[in-house]
């Protein structure tokens, strides 16, 4: 079996599902995305940010509407740039997928959750996403971007025991690797989790699975009525900058603890960025002599899916000195909401 089955080439588009899209519009543009086109009615609109690509779908019928009116605001579908779509899809399909017809002309499978898989091999062709009904540029609205290029990675939360099948689905399907094993416990909750590397190496998808009854996966499954996107991770040239860039929107994000920092930097000795300044942000560090990264979560913000944004500089795991303090900062805001007493 090759080590690249279906020609994996990276992420084209993530596709969200909603039947309320203003706060998405409004929501993306605070992140620093730009709005490129629509279809003619707008129930299809495209945002960009340098590599890292939107679609936000508010249609009437259809997968996606389907797909909010089960899960509310959503990610429905995504898009994987392949060398060959069709060719990719005979493979997936060969390899145990089930083939599944989208809204758009292109070869999909189902994945997670029953959300779809689309194949692109036009990723390059400049006319590509006006052959998705993208024609209209006439309320195009550019803004500055926030300093994201790409999506780093996508974590997924499925229910308990069914962590094993989805990652035999990405190994099987598409050749991901698997390259780290979780199992992180906070003061009250736990999870365990699979981090997969796609085979071109350009992102990753972890998938996680609850161990407690209140954990925050099951309360992610609860709300989102199944499995699905937990959070999707920007990488970002300089997270200070984004942040910076981003002080006067609505986007909140997770509260660390003081004592945290009292000895990240005894761990993490080599960060040269002010470690007030990354204090004073509520930015995370982690790392090791090769190498470290900076990280951020925000509140849920899409239905109970947040968002990740993170900085490498030379190191490519996913924080894991950082879970503990995270989990503190989750079960808090559990808490506040009410979910975990």
């Amino acid at each position: 079996m090759s080590d690249n089955p279906t020609g994996l080439k990276g992420i084209e588009f993530i596709e969200y599902c909603s039947k309320d899209p203003d706060m998405l519009y409004k929501l993306f543009k605070e992140f620093g995305f730009s709005r490129i086109a629509n279809s003619e009615n707008d129930e299809l609109v495209f945002y960009k940010q340098n590599d890292i690509n939107f679609l936000i779908n508010n249609k009437k019928n259809g997968h996606s509407f389907t797909f909010a009116t089960e899960h509310g605001p959503s990610v429905g579908s995504m898009g994987l740039r392949v060398e060959d779509a069709k060719k990719a899809q005979e493979v997936a399909i060969a390899n145990g997928a089930k083939e599944a017809k989208g809204e758009y002309d292109l070869p999909a499978i189902y994945g997670i959750g029953d959300s779809l898989i689309y194949f692109v091999d036009r990723y390059e062709d400049e006319n590509f996403y006006k052959s998705l009904g993208l024609t209209d540029e006439s309320k195009q609205e550019l803004v500055k971007h926030k300093g994201f290029f790409r999506i780093d990675h996508l974590t997924n939360n499925v229910r308990k025991g069914e962590m094993e099948k989805w990652s035999n689905f990405y190994k099987d399907t598409f050749g991901f690797t698997e390259v780290r094993y979780f199992d992180i416990k906070g003061a009250k909750t736990g999870l365990v989790s699979y981090a997969l590397q796609s085979p071109c190496q350009t992102f990753c998808i972890p998938i996680n699975e609850g161990t407690e009854k209140h954990s925050q996966i099951n309360e992610y499954l609860e709300e989102y009525n199944g499995p699905g996107i937990q959070h999707i991770a920007f990488l970002s040239e300089d997270i200070v900058e984004s942040l910076k860039a981003m002080k006067d929107t609505s986007i909140e994000t997770l509260d660390i603890d003081d004592e945290y920092y009292a000895e990240v930097f005894d761990r993490v000795p080599n960060v040269t960025e002010d470690h007030k300044e990354l204090q004073e942000l509520q930015i995370l560090v982690d790392g090791d002599d090769e190498g470290y990264l900076l990280q951020i979560f925000t509140r849920n913000i899409i239905g109970p899916i947040f968002i990740e944004i993170i900085q490498r500089k030379g190191h490519h795991s996913f924080g894991e000195g950082n879970f503990g303090a995270l989990f503190r900062s989750i079960e808090r805001d559990q808490m506040r909401r009410g979910y975990l007493k």
